[in-house]
């Protein structure tokens, strides 16, 4: 059952059961009401019939024919039995009857003894305790409200009388009521469900459009879609912006992993290409030592020479590659109150027997950060060794506080990198247009980016033609009362 039926039959519904309470409720209250005013028509009219009935019997002369001491009569018409003005014309204005205290009719007005109208046994042993009595009894002419109550002389019952009234009309109007509003309900649910239906249709059609919206991106891959809502802020509204974020998450994502895919392709192919010098130099030295006649001492010195220093070439190249396996699967480093110019000036003198006559000057303050002691010496070896290969000037270490971090700098004084090489140069295995005679895979700047990062600092490098290059990372500084 779709959602649309669903909410049309849940308002229907809701509107059935309203319709339902009202009606029932305007049902009862009519009801009521008519009974209520029936009621009391009956007791205003019975006032002075009662008032009438007990005048006579307080003046028996007015009552005619007078019973004998223990002899019951026969019932008799209004007009004979009483000359009181309020018999007069009786039958023609309201259902009356006089009973005796045992129940029986006493006069009519025809006098008859058909006349007589219902009173069970309960009622009639109320009225004896001077208490009136109501009753609905049902005759061949439709249902009577009867309403029965004592007449008394002296504390005592003397005569019961019944007034009654048809509730034909009554009845007649109820029925008509509860007709027309059952036909008035059927009527408003069958309209109410269809505009429901209507209505509904209107309210889920934008989501409809991202349901087919979502079936053609799932369909074509095309994440630079979006849903088309111009509708209010509404929920719906809301609904579509969220999907529309979503989507828009789903294609950096999309785009990030793409792009991860085709890094890893020509990281792969970098690898390779790297890994295939040096093992077809190997392995044609290899031949060449298989040879016969075997080749010259000198020449075998020489082979040999060449592959120590292509194993020494893999040797490096596996170590950065691991280096950087390591940083990708997230390898947790050591976050320690570091000292930083201990480890600088280690750092200046080993690279200082790299190249004696190169100047190599530290600038610095005492300053400690949080971080990995050979993580940082790593990374300070890679930006000195780099300073030494490309440049022939003098090269400069700074390190001071920034805040909460400490800033470390490698400047130069060489050619500088020209901006379409810049933004390459943490690329893995990017050499720019460098020097093939100068040694390196392209590793350098990739791994210390990565450490950098992993111990939760930042890396850049600025750099013009003709002004040098400086490389700057921040890490954060060693505060002890973040301990």
């Amino acid at each position: 059952m779709s959602i649309r039926l669903r909410l049309t039959l849940l308002y229907s519904a809701i509107l059935a059961l309203t319709l339902i309470i009202f009606g029932v409720a305007l049902y009862t209250i009519q009801a009521r009401t008519t009974l209520e005013a029936l009621k009391n028509d009956l007791m205003r009219s019975s006032e002075r019939i009662a008032a009438a009935v007990l005048w006579s019997y307080q003046h028996p002369s007015q009552l005619q024919p007078q019973p004998e001491p223990g002899r019951e009569l026969p019932p008799v018409p209004f007009e004979t039995f009483s000359s009181d003005t309020a018999f007069q014309g009786l039958r023609e204005r309201e259902i009356v009857r006089v009973l005796n205290t045992q129940g029986s009719l006493v006069a009519s007005p025809f006098g008859v003894a058909e006349d007589a109208l219902p009173l069970s046994n309960s009622g009639l042993q109320t009225l004896r305790n001077q208490d009136a009595v109501w009753e609905i009894s049902s005759t061949e002419s439709g249902r009577l409200l009867i309403y029965n109550r004592p007449i008394l002389s002296e504390g005592q019952v003397v005569f019961i009388m019944q007034v009654a009234r048809s509730l034909a009309e009554r009845d007649q109007s109820l029925a008509g009521l509860s007709t027309t509003l059952l036909v008035a309900s059927l009527l408003t649910i069958l309209i109410a469900f269809g505009i429901g239906w209507v209505m509904s249709g209107l309210t889920l059609r934008p989501i409809h459009r991202i349901t087919q919206t979502a079936q053609e991106i799932g369909n074509e891959s095309d994440f630079s879609r979006r849903v088309d809502y111009s509708g209010p802020n509404d929920e719906i509204g809301q609904l579509a912006k969220t999907f529309n974020s979503m989507l828009s998450r789903l294609q950096d994502a999309y785009q990030r992993v793409s792009q991860a895919l085709s890094m890893q392709r020509e990281f792969v192919a970098d690898v390779s290409h790297e890994l295939r010098t040096p093992l077809t130099t190997v392995r044609g030295n290899l031949e060449l030592l298989r040879r016969d006649p075997p080749l010259a001492e000198a020449e075998q010195d020489d082979v040999l020479t060449d592959m120590v220093d292509e194993s020494d070439r893999l040797i490096r190249l596996v170590n950065g590659l691991l280096i950087l396996a390591r940083a990708d699967a997230g390898r947790i480093l050591v976050h320690e109150r570091i000292e930083v110019n201990p480890i600088i000036e280690e750092v200046c003198r080993q690279a200082q027997q790299l190249d004696e006559q190169r100047e190599i000057t530290a600038a610095l303050q005492d300053v400690t950060v949080l971080g990995d002691r050979d993580a940082l010496k790593q990374v300070l070896l890679i930006l000195l060794d780099n300073a030494l290969k490309h440049t022939q000037g003098p090269v400069t270490i700074l390190a001071k506080p920034v805040g909460d971090q400490v800033a470390i700098s490698v400047q130069d004084a060489g050619p500088g990198i020209p901006s379409e090489i810049l933004q390459h140069v943490f690329d893995r295995f990017y050499r720019g247009d460098a020097n093939p005679q100068i040694p390196g895979f392209g590793l350098g700047l990739p791994i210390a980016k990565a450490l950098v990062e992993e111990m939760g600092g930042t890396i850049t490098i600025d750099s013009l033609p003709g002004s040098g290059s400086v490389v700057r990372f921040q890490l954060p500084q060693y505060l002890p009362e973040k301990e």
